[in-house]
């Protein structure tokens, strides 16, 4: 029996891939009884601050990612192909579909008793446990795993506002990706005029104060816009308000600005602002972003949130297979052990289940090949760290090296050398 805490994305890969090999597991989950104050519903593996999986090309980290995770059997991977939406090149879900198939199927599969209650403790010296409990980990869990690896780490994320379709001027609005890859996001130009006004108001607007915010501890790719504003006029245009590679129909050019909207379900009713993690202030968020003209009557259906995010200092309490290096039997796995982002979580998951399996079958557990996508992030979190772990999401740079006349033709042979890499891997070391 293997016993599972958190039925967030590394828990429901970790259940089902076990289940499906026979193993018996006990999958705690203690939403909808108890709710995080990011979470909205009970369904497994909710996505929080976005609905986007990014990239699927290759030559793309996340892309690479995607094609590795594929290769041990995501499940994950496979509902967000079933329950995609437009979203260009990237892979994008409808996120309310996607959490309730994740949780049919993983409710589904035999060997799996799933117990909605809040775990606090646990025995340590009894059976295997994997603590996959995420980010927004409850106090009650907190203060125990305190006392199993010390102090928390944590840094600050944010997610962005969602609008209704229904509400947006789609008259002042233009279909489109960039460079004419496709029209799959709305786009809301601003002229000069109007931005300026925008980012006046938007940076002498009113934030919610959260205990212990240092603007230090924000993750850098989650960063508020009123954070990203405050650091020049101009610095949302060279970010999420970025008007590269759109052109207005209207006038055959770039607009000064622009905001995106991406589609957030099937249907096309709900949109969100890409980029637009924030923590003003709800009213504040409703003044602010009707200056933008496509959202002057914007009706806002989930308001942006910014939360503190725990993780371990997994290179300090961790051995390479994610197990706690004084307790054997008890497992770490997803955001808490510091990778960041939605399909590193899943793919920790999808490592720590092979490695369980493993041990239960009598033989001793397996680190993935350094030039694998997953096998360079897992490695890092544990092994390439100096001082305290910031969190670390796939890229390029955490893998070793290799040659090429270009960019693109490097990514290429990354790409290359890791799938033929884990591709042996699996051959010789199936399960």
């Amino acid at each position: 029996m293997v016993n599972v805490i958190g039925a967030g994305l590394a828990g429901s890969e970790i259940a089902y891939n076990l289940a499906k090999r026979g193993v018996k597991v006990r999958l705690f989950e203690m939403r909808p009884l108890k709710m995080t104050e990011v979470h909205k519903t009970g369904y497994f593996a909710e996505l929080v601050c976005s609905n986007s999986l990014k990239s699927e090309d290759i030559t793309n980290a996340e892309g690479l990612l995607k094609a590795e995770m594929k290769m041990f059997g995501s499940v994950v991977l496979t509902v967000a192909e079933e329950t995609r939406v437009p979203s260009g090149k990237a892979l994008a879900v409808d996120r309310i579909a996607f959490a309730r198939r994740v949780t049919e199927i993983v409710e589904g599969v035999e060997n799996v008793e799933v117990i909605r209650q809040e775990v606090t403790r646990f025995d340590p010296d009894e059976g295997v446990w994997v603590v996959a409990t995420g980010p927004a980990t409850s106090e009650g869990m907190l203060e125990f795993l305190k006392e199993l690896v010390g102090d928390f780490l944590f840094f600050f994320d944010a997610v962005s506002p969602i609008v209704t379709f229904e509400s947006v001027d789609i008259e002042r609005a233009f279909w489109g990706d960039r460079f004419g890859r496709g029209n799959d996001y709305i786009n809301c130009p601003l002229t000069q005029e109007e931005y300026e006004r925008f980012w006046k108001a938007l940076v002498e607007a009113e934030v919610i104060e959260m205990e212990g915010f240092d603007r230090k501890l924000l993750f850098e790719r989650c960063q508020p816009i009123e954070e990203i504003a405050k650091s020049g006029k101009d610095a949302l245009r060279f970010g999420p308000m970025r008007p590269t590679g759109l052109i207005d129909p209207r006038t055959g050019k770039e607009p000064y600005a622009v905001v995106q909207l991406r589609r957030e379900d099937k249907e096309g009713r709900f949109y969100s602002l890409v980029g637009f993690q924030t923590r003003l202030k709800w009213g504040e968020q409703k003044r602010v972003l009707s200056l933008i003209p496509c959202l002057r009557n914007a009706e806002i259906v989930r308001y942006g949130v910014m939360h503190r995010n725990i993780y371990i200092n997994s290179p300090k309490v961790l051995d390479p297979y994610f197990r706690l290096k004084k307790k054997g039997n008890i497992f770490f796995a997803g955001q808490i052990v510091g990778v960041e982002g939605y399909l590193e979580s899943a793919a920790s998951g999808i490592y720590v289940a092979y490695n369980i399996c493993r041990l239960l079958e009598g033989k001793s557990p397996l680190k993935l090949p350094r030039e694998t996508m997953m096998g360079a992030l897992f490695d890092y979190i544990i092994e390439r760290v100096e001082g305290d772990l910031k969190p670390m999401y796939v890229n390029f740079g955490l893998l070793p090296p290799v040659s090429g006349r270009d960019k693109y033709e490097r990514r290429k042979r990354y790409a290359e050398r890791a799938l033929k890499a884990l591709k042996e891997f699996l051959e010789e070391n199936a399960w």
